[in-house]
């Protein structure tokens, strides 16, 4: 067996093997890029030791911690919360309000975090136990509820789509653009397969607060609301950066928790810190580690070899789009969204250009797939966190996201289908 050969096999087999027993992935990926290494031929710690740091040595990656931060700050803040409110003011009163409520706040929370796991539990913090008491079906609110989550990492601010852009030197700002329309198509298809579910569910209507009372609770929120006016308002017309951009919103959502809502005091500031940093720690970690294995990779000339397999595809873009979607929807079952953009990107993106394909397009669409794949058993990463949330089983909550699940991969075969829906509004943002 080559060498090459080997350090494919070791890597296959590694992954598979330590992410069975549970392994942190930042160490998977370490160790199995250290194996790599060694089946090469190529063993040299310092080596090691140079791709864990230039793993997270880039300027553009601040934007992630920062981004985290401001997640904590808002919920801490009380600025998830008034989104809810909101949202509830205006539609909750309507057979079946709570999802629409909870599909509304998800798009509104979207456009301010860029974190699937930190929205997905706002949302099911606040919204379950209503669901609950209402008398909805647990498990399909918690499919929904989950399904919503999953649009923070295409909608700007995005740290997936961060960690995509530094990965493969892709422009953030494309990438921010091309996220907009996505992640609005995906919230309408949320609507239209509630409004599929509630057909047979028995769910009563609420009563409809007064125009006063909306326009009250509206007017609660209007800090809230504008914070996404302010971030993707800034770097459209290039007062900041996409990595600035996630400093000032870190300071906006600090500022109006504690001067304007005055829901968070000085000394909690601390938890709040702790919380992010080690939030901020695993998605660096994986970012080191990743570094490592993609080195190891590249000198073993995987992507070559990917290359020949697809090769005759590349006179077709929509067909060698639809098979890499097929391939990274079958990945996004057992791996997760963030290694999956650090093993894989590097390899595939090379290919869909060669064929002509838009590299944000072909951006967009890698980080939306590997979105779905947050609520696609048996990893599912979002599913546990509602499944945490809510006190419920994730046989139960893999049962309710089924309907959702099915309209996200629609939507993404859609967008393969027709790649203008991605493409022509990138250039009218622009």
């Amino acid at each position: 067996m080559s060498p090459e050969a080997l350090a494919f096999v070791v890597f296959t087999v590694g992954m598979l093997v330590l992410m069975g027993i549970g392994m942190n992935m930042g160490l998977a990926l370490v160790l199995t890029g250290a194996g790599m290494a060694w089946a090469l031929d190529f063993w040299d710690t310092q080596l090691l030791a140079q791709n864990l740091v230039a793993g997270v040595d880039s300027f553009p990656l601040l934007a992630v911690p920062f981004f985290i931060l401001a997640g904590e700050l808002m919920n801490a803040g009380g600025i998830s919360r008034r989104i809810i409110d909101m949202a509830q003011a205006w539609v909750g009163h309507i057979r079946g309000g709570l999802g629409f409520v909870a599909i509304g706040a998800a798009v509104l929370m979207a456009s301010m975090s860029g974190s699937a796991l930190a929205d997905t539990a706002a949302l099911a913090t606040i919204l379950l136990p209503m669901m609950r008491l209402q008398g909805y079906p647990m498990n399909t609110s918690a499919g929904l509820i989950a399904s919503g989550g999953i649009i923070a990492p295409i909608i700007p601010p995005s740290m997936p789509l961060i960690i995509y852009g530094v990965t493969t030197n892709t422009s953030i700002s494309a990438l921010f653009l091309a996220g907009i329309v996505p992640g609005l198509i995906m919230g309408l298809g949320l609507i239209v397969a509630w409004k599929l579910v509630l057909r047979r569910l028995d769910l009563p209507a609420g009563a409809a607060l007064p125009l006063r009372e909306r326009l009250r609770t509206t007017g609660r929120a209007f800090w809230a609301l504008l914070m996404p006016v302010i971030i993707i308002g800034g770097m459209k017309t290039g007062v900041f950066t996409p990595t600035e951009a996630a400093v000032v919103a870190a300071f906006y959502a600090l500022f109006v928790a504690l001067v304007v809502h005055r829901e968070m005091r000085l000394r909690e500031i601390e938890g709040v810190l702790v919380r992010a940093a080690k939030t901020t720690a695993i998605v660096m970690f994986l970012c080191a580690g990743a570094q490592v294995a993609s080195y190891m990779i590249t000198l073993a000339d995987l992507p070559g070899v990917l290359g020949n397999w697809l090769g005759p595809l590349v006179e077709q873009p929509r067909l060698l789009m639809l098979v890499m979607m097929l391939v990274l929807i079958l990945i996004g079952t057992a791996l997760d969204l963030t290694p999956t953009i650090l093993i894989l990107a590097p390899v595939m993106l090379p290919i869909a250009v060669k064929a002509g394909i838009d590299p944000v397009y072909f951006g967009l669409m890698f980080v939306l797939n590997g979105t779905i794949g947050l609520i696609t058993p048996p990893v599912g990463t979002v599913l546990n966190v509602v499944a945490g949330v809510g006190r419920m089983s994730l046989v139960d909550v893999i049962r309710g996201v089924n309907p959702f699940l099915i309209t996200y991969t629609l939507i993404l075969f859609t967008f393969v289908l027709f790649p203008q829906l991605v493409i022509a509004p990138i250039a009218w943002f622009r």
